[in-house]
């Protein structure tokens, strides 16, 4: 599951090939989905570095117990989506509230 919220998986929406395993390729792919300002992009690549940090912790402290960190991680991607909706525009976050929706109805939680 955490490895999920660090995007190491790919979707694919809108023409936008999402492969990504780094906080600022994460970012950069948001950027190019959304048409991010590069302050907005940098903005965003240490809000989902800030969360690959915790989601390790969090991996290392459950010891792989998949329903430990599924329950720990939930959380952890709601606050990480919603400090990036924070950096948004309004137009923006529209987009990226499709693109979550999209990617959790497909069994991935990616992007936040």
């Amino acid at each position: 599951m955490c490895c999920l919220l660090v995007g190491f998986t790919g979707v694919s929406y809108a023409g936008v090939k999402h492969v990504t395993a780094q906080p600022g390729e994460k970012a950069k792919g948001l950027q190019q989905a959304l048409n991010l300002t590069d302050e907005q992009t940098t903005k965003i690549a240490a809000i989902y570095k800030e969360s690959a940090e915790k989601c390790g912790r969090i991996q290392k402290a459950e010891h792989g117990n998949s329903d430990k960190m599924a329950k720990a991680v939930g959380p952890l991607r709601a606050a990480t989506i919603k400090k990036i909706e924070g950096v948004l525009t309004q137009n923006q976050a529209a987009k990226f509230d499709v693109l979550v929706k999209h990617t959790k109805k497909s069994g991935v939680d990616d992007w936040g």
